[in-house]
């Protein structure tokens, strides 16, 4: 419960002037926890990149704290520091079997809160901004490669609109780098600028006719922007050309989804054996596909 939480409680909850004093209590108590600490759990790992983090207490009232960076093979790690307490609102690194000695755990994007540990408190955990090992996983940060390789990982951690950051950067260098459309293209759609995605694609479909996951993107990009017509042009062309099979169940259900949300019921039909041909060896989809066609025939 957070100060605001408290407040909120006190002015919305409260019948009694007796209740009023323990809650007032109860606020001065968390404000004064929170002051005292300066740490603040809001931050999920993959946000914080570059960063001084901790994690939530310890059983044994200590702190463990490091930096987060990414290595361009292993992805998302955490350089281990040591452990600290509060005492007296002072940060007291912890002496131990554990003390300086950095090791490396890669990470696994988490919804696991962690505080980034305020600048005006390096001192006191004998730290730098930026430590100075840093500088061998940094290597030239504007390179196309560099840029690319960032925004597939944050793509593939679900953070859009960050890896947005590099790869609209990678774009005016070098908009024909192997792989970089698709991944622009896979960014708009997670962001629901499908028209982006849409021109992307079609650029990318010019240098790689038969690439099937360009189909896969670009038949949601159209089915999400409200082009059927089109989309299923492109799913019939993928069904033909592709040599890779693995996305035509995925697409010709999707827009079969479309057609059964929009009610209609003759493009449903010319698509309904062909979504079942290439959904046969999904359960989840062949349930769903018989649930809409029964629903329609109602």
């Amino acid at each position: 419960m957070n100060c605001q939480e408290v407040y909120k409680l006190i002015l919305y909850k409260t019948q009694t002037n007796i209740m009023k004093k323990i809650l007032f209590l109860l606020l001065l108590i968390t404000c004064a926890v929170n002051a005292q600490t300066n740490l603040k759990y809001d931050k999920r790992n993959v946000q914080c990149e570059d960063k001084w983090v901790s994690f939530q207490m310890n059983k044994d009232s200590t702190y463990s704290f490091g930096f987060i960076y990414i290595d361009s093979m292993a992805g998302l790690t955490f350089n281990y520091q040591g452990r600290f307490k509060i005492i007296n609102n002072v940060f007291v690194i912890q002496k131990g079997n554990d003390s300086n000695v950095n090791v490396k755990v890669r990470l696994t994007p988490s919804r696991v809160a962690v505080a980034e540990i305020p600048e005006d408190r390096f001192k006191e955990l004998n730290i730098e901004k930026y430590p100075d090992w840093l500088k061998v996983y940094k290597g030239n940060e504007n390179s196309i490669e560099r840029l690319y390789r960032w925004g597939f990982l944050y793509n593939g951690w679900g953070e859009c609109a960050k890896a947005l950051t590099y790869l609209e950067k990678a774009k005016e260098q070098q908009p024909n780098f192997k792989g970089l459309r698709v991944e622009l293209a896979f960014s708009y759609n997670c962001m629901g600028k499908f028209d982006k995605a849409v021109t992307e694609l079609q650029a990318s479909l010019a240098e790689n006719p038969k690439d099937a996951y360009v189909y896969k993107e670009l038949i949601y990009a159209q089915i999400k922007s409200g082009q059927l017509d089109k989309a299923a042009e492109t799913c019939a062309k993928a069904t033909k050309i592709c040599e890779d099979k693995k996305y035509n169940g995925e697409n010709c259900y999707n827009l079969l989804v479309a057609y059964f949300t929009n009610k209609d019921k003759a493009k449903f039909g010319q698509w309904l054996d062909e979504t079942k041909k290439w959904t046969a060896d999904n359960t989840l989809f062949t349930k769903n596909v018989n649930a809409m066609e029964a629903e329609l025939k109602k």
